[in-house]
């Protein structure tokens, strides 16, 4: 399947092989930037200008859980490669961590200066990388919360930011 996300403030699941319409998830008051699924396809998460993350039930597209805390607009948002954690990023200047299961709010990643448009678990799912208007990319412990590196060096913003497979390497864009 695929999951696409819409200023129409709705995701949808598609058959990748018919293109057929699956799902249909609703319920987010502003546009969706993000939607991706649980690495066992079984949840979507969501992001939205309504400054919330939902997670979905993809086989039913009933929303279960409601990521709330966020002072501005999401821009991003992901599972962990276990699916146990959601990383969000916002115009808010934060990441947060978040429990798939309960919702509630893990850690905050603070320290960029800019919003975090870009975020993502390494393969082992002990570091998070995210990635800022701030021209920065930052590497933080997913278990305390703290900022491990600062890379930068971009002159313009930093778009995306993403592990090896092998967790060795993080590439950026900007």
């Amino acid at each position: 399947h695929v999951v696409t996300a819409s200023h129409d403030r709705t995701a949808r699941i598609w058959d990748a092989a018919t293109g057929r319409q699956i799902r249909l998830l609703s319920g987010h008051t502003d546009w969706l930037t993000t939607a991706s699924f649980s690495p066992d396809g079984l949840q979507v998460v969501t992001a939205s200008y309504d400054k919330t993350a939902g997670i979905w039930d993809a086989a039913t597209g009933r929303q279960i859980r409601l990521l709330s805390g966020h002072t501005d607009r999401l821009w991003f948002a992901a599972f962990s490669p276990d699916g146990l954690q959601v990383v969000t990023g916002s115009y808010d200047k934060t990441a947060r961590l978040w429990s798939a299961a309960t919702g509630r709010e893990l850690k905050r990643l603070i320290g960029h200066t800019r919003e975090v448009v870009g975020a993502s678990f390494s393969p082992d799912g002990r570091r998070v990388v995210t990635a800022s208007y701030d021209k920065t990319a930052r590497v933080w412990d997913a278990a305390i919360g703290g900022q491990i590196m600062l890379l930068n060096g971009h002159t313009e913003p930093v778009a995306c930011a993403s592990f090896s497979p092998d967790g060795v390497q993080i590439v950026t864009g900007s």
